[in-house]
């Protein structure tokens, strides 16, 4: 089956100038590769400072590329064209009551990227901002609500309302679950499912709770210093980990939930 999204030898480094000292170069991410379908969940994991939301970035057009190509359906993307970028590939993350604008209704955060890279006329762009608010779950009366207006949980379905309504191909989760309780990531989780089989999109999972990673992904990428460690299915990664680094996450993890679990039973004594 063709990739829907090929990435070829991404990379990124920085050049830090100083007055009295050389210049140096921070490799931010060394040379990434990786191919996703329609259909399919890629994960990407590591510690902070990983390069995880670099490869973010440099998916969305937010950070140039030092090296390497993105490919969409075969077609290359245009580092310059970030409203092609726009389209073709969004966003969620984690915090999403912090990327809506609390001065604008719902209707008006949904209708800006309509304006944008759209020619639909106002009744067209209403009907999709309708359309859409259903499949996530919300009412056409929400439209008129300001965001602080709703819980949490509905702020994220409002980002991925905002994700979907240009109908991408590719979205890009930075730790969208993450914050979310166990009772609102699961309906998350179900949602995005069914936006996936029903669109055909391609999501990139970025984040670092292997929960979520082992439930939701096909395919992930260990990150480590901007470097990979390991690459392969999720299943045959989390369950037989080669790599060192790969077995600190996973026991990493293990500890947290006993903690929690730990934690729980003590508070209901």
């Amino acid at each position: 089956m063709t990739a829907l999204l090929e990435v070829t030898n991404l990379s990124k480094t920085y050049q830090i100038s100083n007055l009295w000292f050389k210049d140096r170069i921070i490799k931010a991410l060394e040379p990434i590769s990786f191919q996703i379908q329609a259909h399919k969940t890629l994960a990407i994991v590591g510690e902070t400072g990983s390069g995880k939301s670099t490869v973010a970035k440099l998916l969305v057009g937010a950070e140039t590329i030092t090296s390497g190509e993105i490919k969409l359906n075969g077609q290359s993307l245009q580092q310059g064209n970030f409203k092609q970028r726009c389209q073709h590939i969004r966003m969620i993350f984690q915090d999403s009551g912090t990327t809506l604008n609390p001065s604008l209704t719902i209707e008006q955060l949904l209708d800006e990227p309509l304006l944008l890279n759209t020619d639909l006329n106002e009744e067209e762009r209403v009907q999709l901002i309708r359309d859409t608010l259903h499949k996530v779950g919300l009412l056409a009366e929400h439209m008129s609500f300001y965001p602080h207006m709703f819980s949490g949980g509905q702020k994220q379905r409002i980002s991925l309302a905002r994700a979907i309504i240009l109908k991408p191909q590719v979205i890009i989760l930075d730790e969208a679950l993450g914050a979310l309780d166990p009772s609102l990531r699961s309906q998350m989780i179900n949602l995005l499912l069914d936006l996936q089989q029903q669109m055909g999109l391609a999501y990139i999972l970025i984040g670092h709770n292997l929960g979520i990673v082992k439930h939701f992904s096909d395919d992930i990428i260990v990150l480590c210093q901007g470097k990979v460690l390991e690459q392969g299915k999720t299943s045959q990664v989390l369950n037989n980990p080669q790599h060192k680094y790969t077995k600190k996450l996973i026991m990493s993890q293990q500890f947290q939930l006993v903690r929690q679990q730990t934690t729980a039973k003590t508070k209901t004594k």
